[in-house]
Parts: structure tokens; C-alpha cells; sequence
């Protein structure tokens, strides 16, 4: 009885510790369905569900008309693959069949077979595929007797960046210096896509999916997180069809001269608004890759991004300041002689030689620059006193700080203050001819607008909308006097009608044109010393009706160009700054619609 009295107690004690432990295991069970219940379930939703980022349409880019696209957005199917899923004897074939399908080249081919046998739950093969390829694609997917594995391919529209109007060179999309492009994540890279990236991207949008385990979104899962907003439109004050004629003119001079680059802007001098800007080489913001690859400078805009020593188109400011300051007059005589020394240092005329009293005007035109040193020491008592003069006329007009175009990577330019650090009378002398002072091509173009508008420094303008919204115009500051102005142009206009080879190189009948000159040379400091046989070539000048109705500033750089005569006072291009001056002025007028004046018997240059 005793035994049997035991075993009925260790059974219930076996009971209670069931029951105890079947209760708290209920009680647990009660916690982690009812208490952590939500919690729980929300754990194991986010371990199968993804964020996805999908980019806004991006806002498209026009010209001024806004009706040429220079830049929009279209479908690109990326081609995917879901490698785990395909058994690994068929992803050979699988490699092979897309080599043939796409027409792969051997690198290519490679890189594909190289995806799928490295497997994974997903690979991207191809992030923008062609129509052609594209359709190819889907037909060998279709196809009821595919290879095996071909059914984990596959195609995602994609939203890819395009430029569709050829450029007016080889090769190149239309305005890529000035554009820029968008990478592979849609964002904006140099240019106009880069200073507008918020405006143009806009938001993404934010969405949540599910995903099985080939990472494939399950059927109605998706959840909006940001419905984003879409990108904005910008409509520019480019003229597409100048902006072409543009690219033409400086495609064949950058060829005919050997030169290393050749750039200009057109702009309206009364308003700001840029008509034309560019820069050749150029590319194709289509395929900028390769470009980046092979010679990423080219992505660089050298209108705003690089600064030069422009020469004697520096010689024009010595003309402001002197009849500014009533230093001298147009008609004052100075003495051009062949050096003009300073102590140990001194400076010479390009040809060495020196043309003996001759008026200032006829100075500039001839662009003698001891006829600039010695009036740029007329312009004060002291060297101090003339150098603060010459600089204040800098500073007056936008020499030395950037200039608040829309766009990126403006540089502001190399001006030495003289408050700051004394000019020496050599420095002086050198500075007043357009060395050891250093510009970008947009800064002379808007100085030279000032000079010829009446005096008015008017901003430069790229953008003429945002998002439909016209931009308004910076208020014009009046920095010098009209006045001024008119002898400037006066000037100008001496300039290409007193010499014979300008006045031959930029007539245009029924128009009146004028402009200075500037040839440079230039420091290699990598080896500290002059490149030689390799210049800069400037020429900044006004076309118009009438001398008092300029209707463009038209600034032209030809860089690091190969004279094909070289001799001393005398570099020959086959196609000069000031011929290419002409050109494009010819296209302005055209494109502008301005009719030419009725040619009386006198001087054509002569309003």
C-alpha cells in the first residue's frame, strides 16, 4: 500500500509540473500572439518587403522658342537576370543565347557569362538596353520552345536621360558643354543639369513591395510610402538654330587652326540673354562614358571653368579708364617706340619695332602695347594712383569676380588688387596689354556688353523660365556713361576700320561691326617656360544696324592654336579670331532677322 501511495504522489507532482509548465507555456504563447502579436507580425513583413526608390520623370530642357527639346527623358529596358534560379548546366546557355541575340563583342560576352556563373537571387546584365535588343529579348522569352532558363530574364523600364539633336561637330549632341548630362543614379553632372538638379530631378518616389525569395515583388504588395513630386521644365534663352550654325563655325576654325579647343558666346548686350554658347570639342551626352574615359577635361565647360590671359583685348579697358578719367583723348598723340624699359625688366611691341607718334586710336588698333603701357601711366600721377584707376575700371565691369550665370563651375578669374599688393611700374605696363591678369570668355563677353549698351552692366541670362515661370531680369546697374559708351563703340569701330586686314576679315555690307583683338601667349608651368609656337586667340566684338543699335556681343577664343606663319610681329591662322568673329556674326544677323541699312557711299563700318 505504501509503494503504491508513493507513485500516486510522484504522479502528482508530475501532474502539477505539467500543468505549470503547460501554463506558462500557454501564457508565453498568449504574450508573443496577443501582446507582441503586432510586433511580431511587422518583423516578419519588413524581412520580406523592400523599399524601392523610383526617380520622377525628369523635367525636359528646351530652347527659347520652347519648342525644341535639347533634353528630355525616355524608356530603357534594363535587362536582369534571377541567376540562383537557373540550373547551372543551363547558364552557359544562357550566356551564349544572349551573345547572339544582342550581338555582343567578346568583353561584353564575358562579363555576362561571368554574372550568371557567379549566380546570386539577382544580377543586373544590362542597365539600358536598345529597341532592337529589347524586342529581341522578349521574343526569346516568349518563345514557347526557349532554352531552359530564359525565363528568369528579365525586362525593367528604366528612365533614361536623352539628347536627341546632333551637334555641329562629328560625334556630338547639341549644346553638351553647356547641358552636361545625368549618370546612371539620374543625377546631374556639369552644365545645366547639374545647377538645376532639385528643379529638373524633383522627388523620388518611395514605395514598399514584398519579395519572394527570387526577389521577385509579389502580386498587389506594393504600399506608397512618397508619392514624390515630378521634375520641372526649364526653358533657356538658347536659340537651337544659331546654337547649331555656332558649333559649325567653331568646328571648322578649331580643325583649320590645330588648336587645342576654340569656344564663344553670343549675347544680347541690351537684355543678357545668352543666344549662343559653345565650345568644340564637344560630345555625345548620349554615351558620355566614353567621353569620361578617354578625356574627362572635355566635360568641362571652358566658357565659365577655365581663365586664360586674353592679351590686348585688355587694351580696351586702358581706352575706358583713359577717357573715363579724361586722361586722354581718342586723338591723343603717344609715342610707339620699339621697348619701353623699366630698370632691368622691360616691354616690346609683338613685332619688335616701333611705329613713332601716332594717335591713341590708332594705337589700339594697331594694338601697339607701349602705346597701351604709356597711356595706362597717363591714367594717374603715380604708378599707384594709375594702377587703382585701371583696376577700378576692372572691377567696374566684372573683371575678376563671377558673373551669377546659371550654371556650375564658374571660376571668378586672377586679378591682383593694387590696394592689396603694390603694381610695380612693370606690372602695370604688363597688365594694361592683358598679361598677369587672367578672365574666363564670359567675363569679357559681359564687360564688352557694358562697354557697347550705354553702359549698363547687365547680368548674363541662360535660363529665360523655370517650371513655366518667366525669370525675371536682375535689374541693370548704369556703371559707366552713355557717353563713354559711344566712344567705346566709336572705338571698337576704328579698330576694324583703320587696319586693313581687319576691316577685310570682318566687313559685313548693310551692318556695322567692332571689336579688339588679342593674341597671347601662354605658360607652360609644368615646365616653367612659354609653349612655344602655341597661342591664345581673342576677339570680342558687337554686331548691329547701327553703331548705337548693337544687337549682339559675340566673344571668340580660339585656344592653344598653331600659327601655320609664325615670324616676329606676325602669326598667321588660317582662320582668324576676327574671321570667326564674322562668320558667327553673319549667322546672328540672320537668325535675328535684322535687315541690313541701306549702303550709302561711304565707309560700310561707319554707322
Amino acid at each position: 500500500m505504501l509503494g503504491r501511495t508513493d507513485r500516486r504522489l510522484r504522479l502528482i507532482f508530475l501532474l502539477t509540473g505539467f500543468v505549470l509548465v503547460a501554463g506558462m507555456l500557454v501564457f508565453r504563447l498568449a504574450y508573443w500572439q496577443v501582446v507582441r502579436g503586432a510586433d511580431m507580425r511587422a518583423g516578419a513583413m519588413a524581412q520580406l518587403e523592400r523599399s524601392v526608390t523610383q526617380p520622377s520623370v525628369r523635367g525636359d530642357i528646351f530652347d527659347r522658342s520652347g519648342t525644341v527639346v535639347l533634353a528630355t527623358t525616355t524608356y530603357r529596358d534594363l535587362l536582369a537576370a534571377y541567376p540562383a534560379r537557373i540550373d547551372p548546366d543551363d547558364r552557359e546557355l544562357v550566356a551564349r543565347e544572349l551573345t547572339r541575340i544582342l550581338e555582343l563583342d567578346v568583353e561584353a560576352s564575358d562579363e555576362v557569362h561571368q554574372t550568371l556563373m557567379r549566380g546570386g537571387e539577382y544580377a543586373v546584365l544590362f542597365r539600358a538596353l536598345t529597341r532592337r535588343q529589347s524586342d529581341a529579348v522578349r521574343a526569346a522569352v516568349e518563345d514557347p520552345d526557349r532554352l531552359p532558363g530564359l525565363e528568369w530574364l528579365e525586362l525593367e523600364p528604366q528612365p533614361v536621360r536623352a539628347y536627341p539633336n546632333e551637334g555641329g561637330a562629328p560625334n556630338t549632341t547639341l549644346a553638351s558643354r553647356l547641358l552636361g548630362f545625368t549618370n546612371r543614379e539620374g543625377e546631374g553632372q556639369y552644365g545645366i543639369e547639374q545647377r538645376f538638379q532639385d528643379l529638373l530631378g524633383g522627388r523620388p518616389r518611395v514605395l514598399t513591395a514584398q519579395r519572394d525569395v527570387s526577389g521577385r515583388v509579389i502580386a498587389d504588395t506594393e504600399r506608397l510610402v512618397d508619392p514624390g513630386v515630378p521634375g520641372s521644365d526649364i526653358r533657356l534663352t538658347i536659340d537651337a538654330g544659331l546654337q547649331l550654325q555656332l558649333e559649325k563655325e567653331l568646328y571648322a576654325a578649331w580643325v583649320a587652326d590645330r588648336a587645342k579647343m576654340a569656344s564663344a558666346v553670343v549675347m544680347d548686350p541690351m537684355t543678357g540673354e545668352i543666344l549662343a554658347w559653345a565650345s568644340v570639342p564637344g560630345y555625345d551626352a548620349n554615351d558620355y562614358g566614353r567621353t569620361a574615359n578617354e578625356d574627362p577635361s572635355i566635360l568641362i565647360d571652358p566658357i565659365v571653368s577655365e581663365i586664360y590671359e586674353p592679351g590686348s583685348v585688355m587694351k580696351m579697358f586702358v581706352a575706358a579708364a583713359a577717357y573715363d578719367s579724361g586722361a586722354l583723348r581718342p586723338t591723343t598723340i603717344i609715342n610707339d617706340t620699339p621697348t619701353l624699359n623699366f630698370g632691368d625688366e622691360k616691354v616690346s611691341n609683338s613685332d619688335h619695332l616701333g611705329m613713332g607718334p601716332i594717335s591713341f586710336e590708332d594705337g589700339i588698333a594697331y594694338s601697339r602695347n607701349i602705346v597701351a603701357a604709356r597711356s595706362a601711366r597717363m591714367l594717374g600721377r603715380t604708378v599707384r594712383a594709375a594702377a587703382a584707376s585701371l583696376y577700378g575700371m576692372w572691377d567696374r565691369l566684372g573683371i575678376g569676380r563671377k558673373t551669377g550665370v546659371e550654371t556650375s563651375g564658374e571660376v571668378g578669374g586672377l586679378v591682383v588688387d593694387p590696394a592689396t599688393r603694390r603694381w610695380a611700374g612693370i606690372d602695370l605696363a604688363n597688365r594694361s596689354f592683358g598679361q598677369g591678369v587672367a578672365v574666363n570668355l564670359l567675363q569679357l563677353t559681359q564687360s564688352f556688353a557694358t562697354m557697347v549698351n550705354g553702359g549698363l552692366s547687365v547680368r548674363p541670362r541662360l535660363v529665360a523660365d523655370l517650371a513655366g515661370q518667366p525669370v525675371e531680369a536682375i535689374p541693370s546697374e548704369q556703371v559707366l556713361e552713355p557717353a563713354l559708351s559711344a566712344e567705346l563703340r566709336d572705338l571698337m569701330n576704328h579698330v576694324v576700320t583703320k587696319v586693313k586686314w581687319y576691316r577685310k576679315g570682318t566687313e559685313i555690307p548693310g551692318y556695322v561691326v567692332g571689336g579688339k583683338t588679342g593674341t597671347a601667349q601662354i605658360w607652360d608651368s609644368s615646365r616653367g617656360k612659354w609653349m612655344h609656337n602655341v597661342f591664345n586667340f581673342t576677339f570680342v566684338g558687337y554686331v548691329g544696324q547701327t553703331k548705337d543699335t548693337p544687337a549682339a556681343v559675340i566673344a571668340v577664343r580660339i585656344g592653344q592654336a598653331k600659327p601655320r606663319v609664325a615670324a616676329q610681329g606676325v602669326l598667321q591662322l588660317k582662320i582668324t579670331s576676327y574671321e570667326l568673329f564674322q562668320r558667327i556674326a553673319v549667322d546672328v544677323v540672320e537668325t535675328l532677322g535684322i535687315p541690313p541699312r541701306k549702303i550709302r557711299n561711304r565707309d560700310r563700318h561707319d554707322g
